[in-house]
């Protein structure tokens, strides 16, 4: 799409610009390289990292040498999903971006606005020829979205700036000072397949339609899970009849609710477990009806040549999928509104033999990220299935004390007639591991309204980036001397 009449252009150009290149976390040569090289077109100093992260420096401008040189730092990469229906190739396609009033939408895929709004204004700043600014270190990272990789791997000695801007931040009257860490859990199990039951007939159950989004800032929503709903579905059908299942394969990202899953089953008697499966519909659907509108459980026939899951394994399997936590674990008692910690379900896979999981358990309090991924282990063991924990980080712990929350705090409410939300979110910002890597220096986040980012209904306001842009601008006009 054209840009050229949406303000600010510059930002909007370069967005447009980035999209193009597909990046994919654990994908990101492209982008590494596309970054790379404007950098150096633009003649500043530009340097990769062992990991991959791209810094380019720009000098002060005019009567801003004494300022305190800024961090500015965004990540690279963006979570790719599309509908099941979207006919589209994230390795050689750019984004296909569309204007719906005041919203940038994509069509049936992720817009990549998470984090590449942030990214494209830190270009649109160092691109620009008038805007007044301190000394800056633009600071790309790699892999936030499956591994947080480029701020664990981060080389410290290239940057030497004192204050942080992380521009991830997704709602524009927000100020975040603090956010959750997380650990993933994947599991496995192996079973010996068994064959389908004579006189059985399969059927293929599909969940789609649910809002899905991101696993941490809308875990407190009440969305619903797909593997959850599948399991309860398999479970009641289970206590009416004998079943047998063939194939689970729900969610995608280890990072997102999980909005699809489908499975086949075979049963002895299909007219009864269809008119079953469609009453345990029109429950969820009652259920749901406020949050889900555009649920829908599709059961049909289908011939297949895979083998099932034996009646013990089944038991356990189901059982396990059905027990296992999932959404909000703790409210915060020290921050209103704030998800502690939660856990979410975001990849089932039974095929051939194979019993796979894969999870993710956020808590802004390493003790509460420590119990609910202990709860995880602990169910998954207790079936009998490996259990193995990894990519674990910190989460970043609030500084009331902030200089640079004390002036952006004071600088929205001069701008904005109104005081900003200063809050923590129950996300994995890299302000947890830089806080870590970069001791001593003052960092803050902030960002445009997006929604449903993790989504293919992922969306940024347009009105929003320009007073994202505006405050970003104006903050930077006023940095505190050295």
């Amino acid at each position: 799409m054209d840009f050229k009449n949406i303000q600010p252009t510059a930002l909007w150009q370069h967005f447009a610009d980035l999209n193009a290149v597909p990046r994919p976390s654990k994908k990101e040569e492209r982008v590494i390289a596309f970054m790379k090289s404007f950098g150096e077109e633009l003649g500043l100093q530009t340097t990769i990292d062992g990991c991959g992260n791209v810094v380019i420096k720009k000098p002060a401008t005019a009567g801003m040498e004494d300022r305190q040189t800024v961090i500015l730092q965004s990540h690279l990469d963006m979570v790719h999903q599309k509908n099941a229906s979207t006919v589209f190739d994230f390795d050689l396609q750019g984004i296909e971006m569309y204007q719906d009033g005041d919203w940038i939408r994509a069509k049936g895929t992720t817009l990549g606005a998470d984090n590449g709004i942030g990214v494209a204004a830190i270009m649109a700043l160092l691109s620009s020829t008038t805007i007044p600014h301190p000394s800056l270190e633009a600071f790309f990272t790699i892999d936030e979205e499956t591994g947080m990789t480029g701020a664990k791997e981060m080389d410290s000695s290239l940057l030497s700036g004192t204050i942080l801007l992380n521009l991830d931040t997704e709602d524009d009257d927000e100020l975040s000072v603090g956010c959750a860490g997380g650990i993933d859990t994947n599991t496995h199990y192996s079973f010996k397949p068994v064959a389908i039951a004579p006189g059985y007939h399969t059927l293929a159950i599909k969940i789609e339609g649910l809002l899905g989004g991101h696993s941490g800032m809308d875990i407190d929503k009440g969305r619903g899970n797909a593997n959850k709903w599948m399991a309860r579905l398999l479970w009641e059908l289970s206590q009416d009849q004998h079943i047998q299942l063939v194939q689970f394969d729900g969610g995608s990202l280890r990072n997102a609710i999980p909005r699809e899953a489908t499975a086949i089953i075979a049963v002895g008697h299909v007219d009864q477990s269809i008119e079953q499966l469609e009453k345990m519909e029109e429950v969820l659907k009652s259920e749901y009806h406020l949050i889900e509108p555009h649920f829908k459980l599709n059961v049909a026939p289908i011939q297949t040549t895979l083998s099932a899951v034996s009646d013990a394994d089944i038991k356990k399997i189901i059982a396990t999928l059905c027990g296992v936590i999932n959404g909000v674990y703790r409210m915060s008692p020290d921050i209103d509104g704030l998800v502690e910690a939660s856990s979410s379900l975001a990849r089932v896979v039974i095929d051939n033999g194979q019993f796979t999981t894969q999870s993710l358990q956020r808590s802004s309090v390493e003790s509460t990220k420590a119990e609910v991924s202990m709860s995880l282990r602990c169910a998954f063991e207790n079936m009998g299935a490996t259990v193995e924990q990894s990519g674990d980080y910190p989460g970043w712990k609030p500084n009331a004390k902030s200089p640079i929350l004390a002036h952006m705090r004071s600088l929205y409410l001069e701008l904005y007639g109104e005081e900003p939300k200063v809050k923590a979110c129950h996300a994995g910002l890299e302000c947890g591991l830089l806080s870590e890597k970069l001791p001593g220096v003052d960092m803050i986040s902030f960002g445009p309204n997006i929604r449903a980012a993790h989504s293919p209904d992922e969306c940024v306001q347009i009105s929003s980036v320009q007073k994202f842009w505006n405050y970003l601008l104006a903050s930077l006009s006023n940095i505190p001397k050295a």
